[in-house]
C-alpha cells in the first residue's frame, strides 16, 4: 500500500474523530447498510465502478475483459456479487490525468472510467453485453451514479474534484442509470453507493435523502478488500504480488482467528484499475473465494443477504422479526445504520415516521430545506402528522412517547420501541 495513502486514511481518521462530531442516527427509510445480523456462514461481495471493457492488466487471461474474469471466477465459486456500475463518464470533460498511484490518477476535476480518454470501454452504456451476463448469471446490479460525480466536496483526498450542485442533480443523475436499467433491461435498481462515499451535500441535503426519493437503500460494506490500493514496490511484479497479498492474506488471518468473521458481512471489490493501473483483484479474488469456500460460506449478493435479514441488531431467532422484516418495507423504522434499537424508548420524532407516508415525509423535508437550508430529519414526518391528530400540536421531535392513536395500535405495557412496533396494527 502507498504510505501516501496509509497517512491519508490515518489522518482522516485521527481528524474525524478530534474535530468531527459524532454522527447522529435517526430513523429513515434509506439506511446505510454494511452488514447484516445472522449465524449462517453466508456474506456478499460488492465490485465498484464497472463493468470495465478493457482487459486485466497485466493481461494474462488473453485478452477477456476484466469484468468478463470477473464474473468467470465468481462462476467457478458458484458465488453472486453486487456490481456497482456506473452509466458513462465521457461527458466529464475537459479534464486531465493526475499523478499515477495518486486518488487523482483518472481525472483532476473528474472520474474517467476505465481511464481517461477511454470512458467507451466502461460503464454501463457502453457494455451492453457485460451488463447482460451479469444479469443472465443472476448477479445483482446497483447504482454507483451515472457520471460517478460526488455529491459534495470532499477536501481532504478530492479538493479539486468537481461536485453535483445539489439535490436535484444527484436525483436527476441517478435516474439517468436507474432509467436505462428499467428501460433497456427491465432491470429495477434497490441499492446504491455514493461515489467515494461522499454524504453532505449543498443545501443540507444528504446522500440520504436523494436516496429516499430514489426508494433505494445505502449499499456500503464492512471489509475492505483492499484491491484498489497500490503497492509502492518499483518492481512490477513484486508489486503485484503485494497488491494481491493485501486483498488475500487480511482475510485469511480473520478467518483463522474467528471462522464466523464474515457472517453477514459485505465486502468491497473494485472492478476497475487500481491507482497504479493494475488489476489485483482479477488474480486475488479465485483466492478469497477459496478461502471463503473453505470456511464454509456462501458468497451471494447483497440484495439476497437483506433476505436472511435486513438489520444489524435483530436477526431471525428475534420473535418480532418476521412483523420488522415486512414493516420496513413499507414503513420508515430502522436507524440510519440499520439497527433498530428495540430497547429504547421510543421518541416523538420516531413515532412520526412510522405514522407518517412515505411521499408525505420526504416531500415536506425536501420543501423545508429548499425554503430554509435548514431541516432535522424527522421535520417532514412531524408536520404531517401534526396536521392529522396523530401527534399532539405541541410535541417535539425528541420528546419521549407517552400514548399512541387507539385506532393503529393495540394495548402497550411501555412505550420501548419494540412494545410500540408489536402494538401497531400492519396495513391489510
Amino acid at each position: 500500500m502507498s504510505w501516501i495513502v496509509k497517512l491519508g486514511k490515518k489522518g482522516k481518521k485521527i481528524v474525524k474523530k478530534i474535530i468531527t462530531p459524532a454522527e447522529k442516527h435517526y430513523v429513515g427509510y434509506t439506511r446505510r447498510i454494511e452488514r447484516v445480523k445472522t449465524g449462517e456462514r453466508i456474506c456478499a461481495m460488492t465490485f465498484d465502478d464497472g463493468p470495465m471493457g478493457l482487459p486485466a492488466s497485466p493481461d494474462r487471461f488473453e485478452g477477456k475483459t476484466l469484468t468478463d474474469v470477473l464474473l468467470d471466477t465468481l462462476a467457478q465459486y458458484g458465488a453472486k456479487g453486487s456490481f456497482d456500475v456506473i452509466g458513462d463518464t465521457s461527458e466529464n470533460y475537459p479534464d486531465e490525468a493526475g499523478k499515477l498511484g495518486s486518488a487523482a490518477w483518472g481525472g483532476v476535476k473528474f472520474d474517467h472510467y476505465p481511464d481517461i480518454h477511454c470512458d467507451d470501454k466502461g460503464g454501463a452504456v457502453h457494455n451492453d453485453r457485460l451488463i447482460r451476463r451479469m444479469l443472465d448469471e443472476g448477479h445483482q446490479i446497483t447504482n454507483h451514479g451515472y457520471r460517478h460525480i460526488i455529491f459534495g466536496k470532499k477536501p481532504f483526498v478530492y479538493g479539486a474534484r468537481e461536485y453535483l450542485p445539489g439535490f436535484d442533480a444527484a436525483v436527476a443523475d441517478l435516474t439517468r442509470l436507474d432509467t436505462l436499467m428499467r428501460e433497456r433491461y427491465g432491470y429495477t435498481l434497490t441499492l446504491a453507493r455514493p461515489p467515494h462515499y461522499v454524504d453532505k451535500m449543498a443545501g443540507g441535503f444528504t446522500s440520504y435523502d436523494v436516496y429516499e426519493r430514489m426508494g433505494y437503500q445505502y449499499m456500503a460494506a464492512s471489509f475492505d478488500g483492499a484491491g484498489w490500493l497500490p503497492s509502492t514496490h518499483e518492481d512490477p511484479e513484486a508489486a503485484l504480488q503485494a497488491e494481491i497479498d493485501a486483498m488475500v492474506e487480511p482475510m485469511r488471518k480473520a478467518l483463522e482467528k474467528d471462522p464466523d468473521f464474515f457472517c453477514g458481512q459485505i465486502i468491497f471489490q473494485k472492478d476497475g484499475y487500481n491507482m497504479a493501473k493494475r488489476t489485483p483483484v482479477a488474480f486475488a479474488l479465485g483466492k478469497q473465494l477459496a478461502l471463503l469456500k473453505e470456511y464454509g460460506y456462501r458468497v451471494v449478493s447483497v440484495g439476497e443477504l437483506m433476505e436472511e435479514s435486513p438489520f444489524t441488531d435483530v436477526g431471525r431467532d428475534d420473535p418480532l422479526f418476521e412483523k420488522l422484516a415486512a414493516l420496513s418495507k413499507t414503513r420508515a423504522i430502522v436507524f440510519t445504520d440499520n439497527k433498530l434499537r428495540l430497547d429504547d424508548k421510543m421518541t416523538v420524532g420516531e413515532l412520526a415516521m412510522l405514522l407518517a407516508p412515505h411521499d408525505e415525509a420526504i416531500s415536506r423535508r425536501v420543501a423545508q430545506l429548499r425554503k430554509t437550508g435548514k431541516a432535522s430529519p424527522y421535520d417532514g414526518a412531524m408536520s404531517y402528522c401534526r396536521e392529522n391528530g396523530l401527534i399532539d400540536a405541541s410535541a417535539k421531535a425528541e420528546d419521549a412517547v407517552t400514548k399512541l392513536p387507539d385506532v393503529m395500535f393495540g394495548k402497550v405495557t411501555d412505550f420501548t420501541r419494540r412494545n410500540v412496533y408489536a402494538a401497531y396494527k400492519m396495513e391489510e
